[in-house]
């Protein structure tokens, strides 16, 4: 592991000001400076971590589907071969069952592999097939790394954690705050109740715009939802080959 995988002082909040304690609502100007503090620092912390890492595709999905045999596991290592041989970098929450999964596959074929990963209570443990790993202790600090760099995000089944990034993303693209950039659900069956409940009441009832759908793909393809990447990433948006950032010495950066 290199220095920036190496927890910040700084940044790391102490018992009495954690992010559960900054959203109990308001505290002290003191304490709520030293929050704001804590979140520049972590921000600075990522951007620094993550600058060179290169256009990559973020992987969402759930961090309990840990057998090699789950259909779920197979289907995010192929996607994670897949696009890092398209040269992508393949980012996660850094975790186990999916994360590790795309982790792995990008790994296995000698692609570029990046963990996001937060503190929890029960501590969630980097996986093994990370070039780099960065942990941050704001959940929104984290989410707002794994949509920065990223060309497209993959959604594989998960639970609460995965639903909130990828109605978050959704939520950024609607509004205008970001590219559409490709969005693509892998798992048919398992979304399909959620994709009727955005069909009807959400759609139905005009909560969202009928064309709001169109952000949204789905595939039980490890390769139809890498061509849609490409498709949309490369052909839409006109991303590049090209020869990758190079760090500055003087800024004590590094690159992968």
């Amino acid at each position: 592991m290199n220095d920036l995988n190496k927890p910040s002082r700084f940044a790391k909040a102490s018992p009495d000001h954690s992010e559960k304690h900054f959203l109990e609502g308001g505290h002290s100007r003191f304490s709520e400076l030293k929050h704001a503090i804590q979140i520049f620092l972590e921000c600075i912390k990522g951007f620094r971590a993550l600058h060179f890492v290169g256009p990559c595709i973020t992987v969402f999905g759930s961090a309990r589907f840990t057998s090699e045999e789950n259909e779920y596991y197979k289907i995010a290592r192929e996607i994670g071969k897949k696009a890092a041989l398209e040269g992508f970098t393949i980012m996660t929450g850094g975790g186990p069952g999916i994360m590790e999964a795309a982790n792995r596959g990008a790994k296995e074929v000698g692609g570029k592999s990046i963990g996001c990963n937060i503190t929890l209570p029960k501590e969630q443990k980097p996986n093994s097939y990370l070039d780099r790993w960065v942990e941050f202790h704001y959940f929104f600090v984290r989410k707002l790394m794994l949509a920065k760099y990223s060309y497209a995000f993959v959604v594989l089944p998960g639970g609460f954690g995965t639903l909130d990034e990828f109605f978050e993303i959704i939520t950024l693209i609607q509004t205008g705050k970001m590219k559409n950039f490709p969005v693509i659900l892998v798992g048919k069956s398992y979304w399909q109740g959620l994709l009727k409940f955005i069909e009807n009441p959400i759609c139905s009832q005009g909560a969202i715009d009928p064309h709001d759908l169109d952000y949204i793909q789905v595939t039980d393809s490890p390769e139809e939802a890498v061509k849609q990447i490409l498709e949309i990433a490369m052909g839409k948006f006109g991303l590049k080959y090209s020869e990758p950032k190079k760090p500055r010495k003087f800024f004590g950066e590094r690159g992968l």
